[in-house]
């Protein structure tokens, strides 16, 4: 398969069904992570959506079948490619970050000369 950006870019339409094709992979691949939100907490369960969203190889394959079957068109496919790509870029940085703000937190409420006073009290 080759990714035809022209045919993605020929008209607005086209274009525009890359967000909505990247949203709907976050809404329908990421929701299954809200199961479990009470067991891994808020940030976990954002960053499993996030990474469970990330798909290329089932929409390349999904776009080619349909191309070749007419079902769907030129333009259709590579928005589905461009978001399958976008959503293996994007979505694990983000989750990354997700993941590393977190930590952040933890490293900031525990400073040093609490941590030392809690051992401390402790023996």
């Amino acid at each position: 398969m080759t990714f035809d950006l022209a045919s993605l870019f020929e008209s607005v339409s086209a274009a525009m069904r890359i967000p909505v094709f990247l949203v709907g992979l976050l809404v329908i691949r990421g929701l299954p992570a809200l199961l479990h939100r009470s067991d891994i907490g808020v940030r976990r369960t954002l960053a499993a959506a996030l990474l469970q969203a990330t798909s290329l190889p089932f929409i390349v394959a999904a776009a080619q079948i349909g191309m070749e079957l007419g079902a769907i068109s030129q333009a259709t496919g590579a928005a589905l490619v461009a978001a399958g790509l976008m959503s293996v870029l994007i979505f694990p940085l983000v989750a990354l970050k997700v993941l590393r703000g977190g930590d952040r937190a933890v490293a900031e409420s525990e400073k040093p000369q609490e941590v030392v006073k809690a051992m401390r009290s402790e023996t």
